[in-house]
């Protein structure tokens, strides 16, 4: 089976207290029915107060991360059989949150 990467950036949930508040007890059911359905790997929310460090190969330390790269939001890996699986389980997650959701693929990595 493939692993999926569903994600969402931080700007996309334009939400009141109240709607966030809802999108959070929906989202939370929709990765319970995904543990309950044996597809779930990881998922969680990036802590956007700590942050990001470029880190080279004799471990130095900078703040200047990669352009382009910068990480926030919301996100789920799941492992499922079909592209078509992975688009309803986005969408699933789409309407509990309520933002759309971006959807990637993982290459196939035979030691993973």
């Amino acid at each position: 089976m493939t692993k999926y990467l569903i994600s969402f950036p931080s700007e996309a949930m334009v939400l009141t207290e109240e709607q966030l508040a809802a999108a959070s007890v929906d989202s939370h059911a929709v990765i319970e029915e995904a543990k309950a359905a044996g597809v779930y790997v990881f998922g969680g929310g990036i802590n956007e107060s700590v942050a990001s460090v470029l880190v080279s190969a004799d471990g130095a330390v900078s703040d200047r991360i990669y352009p382009g790269s910068r990480l926030n939001g919301g996100f789920a890996v799941l492992e499922l059989p079909t592209r078509e699986d992975a688009v309803k389980w986005a969408a699933k997650l789409a309407r509990a949150c309520g933002c759309a959701q971006e959807l990637r693929e993982f290459m196939y990595d035979p030691a993973s």
